[in-house]
């Protein structure tokens, strides 16, 4: 088993940033560090205020970018392809990210990494599902009504992490676990 989630998360938190509160993100709206007001309520079961947003440190938000990780079984799969998948889970959703890797593999994109999914990310090295699924992002997130204000910013967050990922599954000599 690979950890990889701490570079990950650091990574991730490179590209999130601190507040926000954009008024074209109908999505996301109030946000620290890549954390929704709507998601932060959630995890403490309460109203928050801006004040507490603003506030949000990353040993706090820690504990939620671990949820998105284990959902998405990062850490069953290839070093660089576990960034892949979990920097898209927090930018895009969980399903959606194992809907992205499955649609690189040619597999059934139900949304959850099973026996079929995790056979297929064996037969494939490493570098070339983190290129596949990148694009398939890409060709996602152009699809988006937002693109036209946030594109360029989403576009580069991918080939970032194309960039980084590909590193890290190069570092490995493309071994899968």
């Amino acid at each position: 088993m690979i950890e990889n989630f701490a570079p990950s998360l650091a990574l991730v938190l490179a590209h999130e940033g601190g507040f926000s509160n954009h008024p074209k993100d109908l999505t996301g709206g109030m946000t620290n560090l890549g954390i929704t007001k709507r998601v932060w309520d959630d995890y403490k079961g309460i109203k928050s205020t801006e004040a507490e947003m603003r506030a949000l440190t990353v040993e706090m938000v820690t504990p939620i970018y671990a949820r998105y990780w284990r959902k998405a079984r990062c850490d069953e799969l290839p070093l660089g392809l576990d960034y892949a998948v979990f920097d898209c889970a927090v930018n895009s959703g969980g399903l959606r990210s194992v809907r992205l890797l499955q649609a690189a593999l040619g597999v059934a994109d139900d949304g959850a990494i099973g026996p079929r999914t995790m056979e297929a990310i064996q037969a494939v090295p490493a570098s070339a599902l983190i290129h596949d699924m990148c694009e398939a992002r890409l060709r996602f997130l152009r699809d988006l009504a937002p693109f036209g204000v946030f594109g360029k910013g989403w576009t580069r967050r991918v080939e970032d992490v194309r960039r980084s990922a590909t590193e890290m599954a190069t570092n490995t000599g493309d071994i899968n676990v």
